[in-house]
């Protein structure tokens, strides 16, 4: 996971229909708990997270506890909270594991890395239209969404990789490791990109189950597991395409080897 050593607390909220932001969480003292839709966490010290738990009644998790892989771990519900731990990739390929609390309307976010394109851009659709995202649900949903486009976006960034390669192979006329080697690395991005997919619908197929999120928000969770599906469909065609890709190599360096042997044969 990329560290990010800032350290950010960003509480949005409501004062006479007027959006803003502090950072500081003695604004929890100040203005009623029910004006709040979003608590970003970044890096937080645990005194801060500490006073943050015993404010809102909830419980962030450990790093370790949000990266772990278990299912069970990956969606908890309880009377009223949900808890959705997930995994945002970032343009290197990494992951960074974020957390998200949602409970009485506020949505807890925590993670250590500040540079989430996913984060700054749904803040700024945040500012742009406040009547909009009028619980932390919708904010939630914000973020899934734009994720999602990112997400497609690192797909066709290396689909079109994929394509590069193909034709590279169709007029190299010498086919050396590299080539193997950026299929490898292809197939590596493929892989982080069905995992990170995999993780998203899981995640949304239990929120949709739950009783606790905002039903008028439903259709749009729905949509999003559709463009997930979708996302994972493109991603099984880049695995054929590699998969192919890998078995032309193999069969041009078989096509080279016979031809040298053949020469010294002659010879």
């Amino acid at each position: 996971m990329q560290q990010n050593n800032s350290q950010q607390v960003r509480l949005f909220y409501f004062d006479n229909n007027r959006l803003k932001i502090a950072k500081d969480i003695e604004i929890l003292k100040e203005v009623p708990l029910s004006n709040f839709v979003w608590i970003d966490l970044t890096n937080v010290a645990p005194e801060t997270e500490s006073e943050l738990e015993q404010f809102l009644k909830i419980y962030i998790q450990e790093e370790e506890e949000i990266e772990e892989i278990e299912m069970s771990s990956r969606y908890i519900e309880t009377d009223d909270t949900m808890v959705a731990n997930s995994n945002f990739l970032l343009d290197t390929f990494e992951k960074e594991p974020v957390s998200f609390i949602l409970k009485n309307g506020i949505l807890v976010s925590v993670r250590d890395n500040s540079n989430l394109k996913s984060f700054n851009d749904t803040v700024k659709k945040l500012f742009a239209n406040p009547r909009n995202y009028p619980s932390g649900y919708h904010i939630f949903v914000a973020l899934l969404e734009t994720r999602v486009e990112y997400d497609a976006d690192m797909i066709e960034d290396v689909t079109n990789e994929i394509s590069e390669l193909s034709k590279t192979m169709q007029v190299a006329e010498d086919i050396d490791e590299d080539i193997l080697l950026s299929i490898k690395n292809l197939q590596e991005k493929i892989m982080h990109l069905r995992e990170n997919s995999i993780d998203k619908q899981r995640v949304v197929s239990n929120i949709l189950r739950s009783e606790l999120f905002s039903k008028d928000l439903t259709p749009r969770m729905n949509m999003i597991i559709k463009d997930i599906n979708s996302l994972i469909e493109h991603i099984k065609f880049g695995f054929d395409r590699l998969d192919y890709l890998q078995d032309t190599f193999l069969g041009l360096v078989n096509i080279e080897q016979n031809k040298i042997i053949k020469i010294f044969t002659i010879v």
